[in-house]
């Protein structure tokens, strides 16, 4: 059995053999590192093309690549049907009732027919439910669902971010064009940001706040609309923007990567949006891709993909939709940050090819017309040419017009030529798109929000009192958490100084910190909260109608206050140090300010491009090894052919010889001296048979020793599989404490929060 599970390969099929009309026995295994060069996949439907890149998904899940994965037909959401037992029952709440009747069966038994054909299907093609239950290991992954609350929300419309640090103008001028543009086509408002007084205008309060490095809220930039001409603009219904406005927020780097620092299969479902809403959600996460992808460290190693399903109408040949912009900033410049993005269509007149001239694979699978043949030719030649590589328009042609479906035309420019291949039997199971009730099914609560400072945890305080404000020892300064009316408990409300510091992990931080720890029964501490300042607004006025809780006998007082400073210093020391993370077996340490889910993601890349830097540095040698045995071997065979030539020339010359001679003798005439020199002619042919099989010899014995060279290659590489593993080497947690000496209690006051 072929070994499917090489490094940085993913295994997409096997070579199809067009004379027998059938798949080979040798595997196509794409090298993932080539996807950092872009990818483009076109068939009609029918072509098995959502099946090709759904697979695709699959080896990149199981080599531990996140994606995002825009979904415009609701085909995606299939990558979560998987199951590693393969029985009927798993099949069976994903069957389509009207498909089982269609086949004669009830759902039960249709459940159990698919269940057996995706066994058998699976086996055919090398794999198991083994090898399903590792894809499942490998990743997290989700449907969600903008615009509407049957998967999990995204928040897109909360705030407009800024350009990533260090990004130039044209940076920034592309990212507002493309919110801009967006958020007036999801208006039904003309986009164009030369005469659209609109767009001008949205544009410029855009600028003006990214030039400040603030990000603008929804409800910021509607405010700030202020010229009559725009009360369309300015005066829109934000409740009917409801669905945009809530869900988690839409962060690229947490939609890749778990909080745990799982990568994660991110299905972006669209199918129940309407387009100019299509327009909308897909020019602004493509803006975020952009700018996420500016704030990364280059690697010449795959990070991430972004994968669309359908990319007819978003980059068109000639219009400008906001979507075609920071598409092509990601086909020309996503490669130095390895994001590989591949992109699927089955209408291949309508797109930008001169665009996918950045793309260096082309999956190619049977198509509609003889002019969607001649369309995809050319742009397949013209990416060619632009790679330095030459193909033949008329064989493409000629391989693209016989094409059946699951057959696809590889053209990589990593190889040498272009390659017929069948694509494997999908680990999903492929039922087609999913209904929203489906897409409920399959999207579960992913956890409530943090409470926020108003909603700090209650410490069992005493049944309300209806009497006013109590009344304060002098000295001891008051503020307020909210100006609303509602019940108030008192809380201890610490202003810290906190200073963190080791040499090794390169860190001396001097934070700034709020404490909040509630003033009712038991220990303070016990329910206590430190929070950045940014976290927490004090006023200075009581509210209205406000209801106080008095705080506990003897609890408020300067003496009291006083031994609070020191509590707070030892609480703060014992119980808020920060946490960080060093990775031995790479020599990785975590920034001050890394979260956890960053820096195993960072560790998870550098463990990725170690692995490709030990693979290329195994291939480079080889290749070097192959090279001198490979010019040896032709020397070797010239030697043969000369040999070979040679032999053949006195065999003849001999054999002219030796005609004379008998010739001669039957003629009468003297024929000693010719039978001499036919001799020693036929002597020559013996050793010139000889040199001929020492040439013949000195070649099988080159190729014998190239052949172990292979063998000794092959070997090597599945050392170096065990030894550079994809599991990350163990992740140590560094705890470091504040240091005693430099904690100061900046200010203590009596705080008054909403319960």
């Amino acid at each position: 059995m072929i070994e499917l599970e090489k490094l940085g390969k993913l295994y997409l099929g096997r070579v199809f053999d067009p004379a027998r009309d059938e798949p080979s026995d040798v595997p196509v295994l794409y090298d993932s590192k080539d996807l950092t060069m872009h990818a483009v996949c076109v068939g009609m439907t029918g072509s098995g093309k959502t099946g090709l890149c759904l697979t695709l998904l699959e080896e990149a899940a199981i080599d531990g690549i996140p994606a995002l994965c825009i979904d415009p037909k609701g085909d995606l959401g299939n990558l979560l049907l998987t199951f590693p037992e393969l029985r009927a029952s798993d099949f069976e709440p994903w069957i389509d009732p009207v498909e089982a009747e269609r086949k004669g069966r009830t759902v039960a038994q249709h459940a159990e027919a698919v269940s057996q054909l995706w066994r058998e299907g699976l086996a055919s093609w090398g794999q198991d439910g083994a090898r399903i239950a590792r894809l499942r290991d490998a990743v997290d992954m989700a449907i969600y669902t903008p615009g509407s609350s049957a998967g999990s929300q995204l928040r897109v419309l909360a705030s407009f971010d800024p350009p990533a640090p260090g990004s130039d103008g044209d940076a920034e001028r592309d990212q507002i064009l493309a919110i801009v543009s967006g958020l007036l086509t999801l208006l039904e408002v003309d986009p164009d940001p030369v005469n659209s007084r609109e767009h001008i205008l949205l544009s410029n309060l855009l600028a003006h706040a990214f030039a400040e490095g603030k990000s603008m809220e929804l409800g910021e930039l509607v405010r700030a609309i202020s010229d009559p001409p725009f009360g369309k603009i300015g005066v829109f219904d934000l409740p009917g923007f409801s669905v945009w406005l809530e869900g988690e927020p839409l962060d690229v780097q947490r939609l890749l990567w778990t909080g745990a620092g799982k990568p994660r299969i991110t299905i972006l479902s669209i199918a129940h949006l309407n387009d100019a809403e299509r327009m909308f959600f897909v020019s602004v996460l493509l803006n975020r891709v952009v700018s996420w992808m500016r704030s990364q460290s280059g690697t010449s190693s795959l990070r991430a993909i972004l994968y669309m399903d359908e990319v007819f109408g978003f980059l068109p040949p000639v219009a400008e939709p906001p979507s075609k912009r920071p598409l092509l900033t990601l086909l020309k410049q996503a490669r130095a940050y390895g994001v590989g993005l591949v992109l699927a269509t089955q209408n291949p007149v309508d797109i930008d090819y001169k665009a996918l001239s950045n793309c260096g694979t082309w999956f190619l699978g049977r198509l509609q017309t003889e002019r969607d043949v001649a369309r995809v030719a050319e742009g397949l030649v013209g990416a060619a040419s632009a790679a330095g590589q030459g193909l033949d328009r008329g064989d493409v042609e000629r391989l693209l017009a016989g094409l059946r479906s699951r057959v696809f035309l590889l053209n990589n420019v990593h190889e040498s030529g272009p390659l017929l291949f069948h694509t494997r039997w999908a680990m999903s199971y492929l039922r087609g798109p999913l209904t929203r009730r489906e897409i409920q099914l399959l999207s579960p609560e992913r956890g409530a929000p943090a409470p926020s400072a108003e909603e700090a945890p209650s410490s069992g305080s005493p049944a309300p009192s209806s009497e006013a404000r109590p009344i304060v020892p002098a000295g001891i300064d008051e503020v307020f958490l909210s100006d609303q009316p509602g019940i108030y408990e008192p809380y201890l409300i610490a202003q810290v100084t906190l200073h963190y510091g080791l040499a090794s992990q390169d860190l001396d931080s001097w934070e700034e910190r709020v404490l909040m720890a509630p003033l009712g029964g038991g220990t303070p501490w016990d329910s206590a909260q430190l929070l950045g300042p940014g976290e927490v607004a004090v006023l200075e006025e009581e509210p209205e109608k406000a209801e106080f809780i008095a705080p506990p006998s003897g609890s408020v007082s300067p003496a009291r206050f006083r031994s609070y400073e020191k509590q707070i210093k030892t609480h703060v020391y014992q119980s808020y140090p920060k946490t960080l993370w060093r990775c031995k077996g790479l020599r990785l340490r975590s920034q001050p300010d890394e979260s956890f889910a960053d820096f195993t993601a960072r560790a998870q890349l550098a463990n990725r491009e170690r692995r490709d830097a030990a693979v290329e540095a195994l291939r480079s040698r080889f290749e070097k090894k192959l090279q001198r045995i490979d010019d040896r071997i032709a020397r070797a065979r010239a030697r043969l052919q000369r040999e070979e030539s040679q032999y053949e020339h006195q065999k003849v010359q001999t054999g002219i010889s030796m005609s004379a001679t008998v010739l001669g003798a039957i003629l009468g005439r003297r024929t000693v001296g010719r039978a001499t020199t036919a001799a020693r002619g036929a002597g020559r042919v013996a050793t010139q048979r000889q040199e001929v099989q020492r040439a013949e010899q000195a070649l099988q014995a080159l190729e014998a020793e190239r052949k172990a060279l292979e063998v000794e290659a092959e070997r090597e590489l599945d050392a170096l599989h065990v030894d550079v593993a994809l599991e990350l080497p163990e992740i140590d947690e560094v705890l470091v404490r504040p240091r005693k000496s430099d904690i100061e209690v900046t200010s203590l006051r009596l705080g008054w929060n909403r319960r």
